[in-house]
C-alpha cells in the first residue's frame, strides 16, 4: 500500500468566517472553494469558562488562526464574513488585521428576524 505524500498547497486569498456568540467566538479560514484550512477559538489559545466570551480572547484566537494560515498556506488577503451578536465581533476582525492579513471585504451575515416567530402568551394578572 503506497502512502501518498500530501503536497503543500499555496493559497493567496481566502475567506475568514467569524461566528460570535455570547459564549464563544469561532474563527475559520477557508480557501476560495470553501474548504476549511485553519480553525481557531479562544479555547484553543487557552481561555476557559466565562473568559472565552471576552473581546480580548477573540482577538488572540483570530490572530493565532491567522498566523497559522499564513505560516502553513501563505495566505495574504481574506474576505471576512461576520455573523452573530457576540462581544468578539470587531475584536476578531482586528486580530486578523494585526496578524498581517489584508482584509479586502467585510460582510455582516447576522441573522435578523423580519418579525419572525410569534411571542409567547403573556401571563394573566
Amino acid at each position: 500500500m503506497a502512502v501518498s505524500k500530501k503536497t503543500k498547497r499555496s493559497v493567496s486569498t481566502g475567506i475568514a468566517t467569524i461566528q460570535a456568540t455570547f459564549n464563544n467566538t469561532i474563527i475559520s479560514i477557508a480557501d476560495q472553494n470553501g474548504e476549511v484550512l485553519v480553525q481557531g477559538s479562544p479555547a484553543v489559545v487557552g481561555f476557559k469558562g466565562a473568559r472565552r466570551s471576552s473581546a480580548f480572547a477573540a482577538t488572540k484566537a483570530a490572530s493565532d488562526a491567522a498566523e497559522r494560515a499564513i505560516k502553513k498556506y501563505g495566505i495574504r488577503e481574506v474576505k471576512v464574513i461576520v455573523s452573530g451578536p457576540g462581544a468578539g465581533r470587531n475584536a476578531a476582525v482586528k486580530g486578523l488585521d494585526s496578524a498581517g492579513l489584508k482584509i479586502t471585504t467585510l460582510i455582516d451575515k447576522t441573522p435578523i428576524p423580519h418579525n419572525g416567530c410569534r411571542p409567547r402568551k403573556s401571563p394573566r394578572k
